[in-house]
């Protein structure tokens, strides 16, 4: 089942490099979520960096950011330390978190289908209603852009 706009999150709790994140833990502040593919490769390093750069913005608009995939807690740690990211990435090797925002995706990779995330961004209000998604997000500009919805609610 994929979450629809407008819809009110039931509670979850997700394993992270800051221990484990609880959606009611934050109850009142937005959260951007944001999808990613994989530590360490160039896409998702740069995704990453934008949303490092635009941290204490999304802050002052009173949003908590959150990155997830599915690599390890240690894997997380790393790419976390290497980049200087102010905010925790969420480990997700059971895809439950994926499966709740419907981002697994079956995809075409040196010619083969593979299943893998779709890099996906949710912004969620102080109350836990899904405000808006963007899914299939191309890197370049998308979290000015999610910055500019977060401050839009």
């Amino acid at each position: 089942m994929t979450l629809k706009t407008g819809a009110k999150l039931a509670d979850f709790t997700s394993e992270g490099t800051g221990g484990p994140f609880s959606l009611s833990a934050i109850q009142g502040k937005k959260l951007v979520i944001y999808f990613y593919p994989k530590d360490n490769t160039p896409g998702c390093t740069s995704e990453a960096g934008d949303f490092r750069d635009l941290h204490a913005e999304f802050e002052k608009a009173g949003a908590v950011v959150l990155g997830v995939s599915r690599d390890s807690l240690r894997s997380h740690e790393g790419f976390r330390a290497k980049l200087g990211l102010p905010f925790h990435l969420l480990s997700d090797p059971d895809e439950t978190l994926c499966e709740l925002f419907g981002v697994m995706k079956l995809k075409n990779m040196y010619g083969k289908q593979v299943r893998g995330i779709e890099r996906s961004t949710f912004l969620i209000d102080g109350s836990a209603r899904l405000v808006r998604e963007w899914r299939g997000v191309k890197v370049a500009q998308h979290a000015a852009e999610v910055l500019e919805a977060v401050r839009a609610v």
